[in-house]
């Protein structure tokens, strides 16, 4: 657990009660992409069920501001480093540092472990993403298509550390 600026994280266990009030942050985190990407984002897809799933096959992290749900990550672990996915702020916190801070914590998680980066995938069309990744340490390292798709639909950012 952490604090600052009101903002504490927890990691996330499969008895966690809130899977509904997480899931509609999600949505919310990720409305705004509705219409501007293309393929449509997985989070439609998303449920309390999966979530919850998600969460005993990963390590997920929720932040809280005087108890409301305001962020959330979920880290798969790979070779070398943490996949950072779901990475989601309510979208009337934005300016708090809540994913500054979800991704420093995804760090030091990654440093325990002995992973030498964190890694992320962010759509195309999504370049304020890009630019909010790159001042968190993140640089391109490829760009790939969906299935169906003959152009590159995402952008594979990695933050390395030692």
């Amino acid at each position: 657990m952490l604090t600052e600026n009101r903002i504490m994280l927890y990691r996330l266990a499969p008895q966690f009660g809130r899977w509904g009030e997480l899931l509609r942050m999600i949505r919310r985190a990720f409305a705004s992409m509705d219409g501007v990407i293309d393929p449509p984002s997985s989070v439609h897809r998303l449920t309390e069920d999966g979530l919850r799933q998600r969460a005993e096959d990963e390590i997920g992290i929720v932040a809280l501001m005087d108890q409301d749900i305001v962020g959330c990550v979920f880290l798969a672990e790979k070779d070398d480093h943490l996949y950072l996915g779901k990475l989601a702020v309510d979208p009337g916190k934005h300016g708090h540092g809540i994913g500054r801070r979800l991704v420093v914590h995804a760090e030091e998680i990654a440093r325990t472990a002995g992973k030498t980066a964190l890694e992320l995938q962010t759509r195309i069309e999504l370049t304020a993403n890009h630019a909010a990744f790159d001042r968190l340490g993140f640089v391109e390292t490829e760009r790939t298509a969906h299935a169906g798709f003959d152009r590159p639909t995402t952008i594979t950012m990695r933050k390395r550390f030692v």
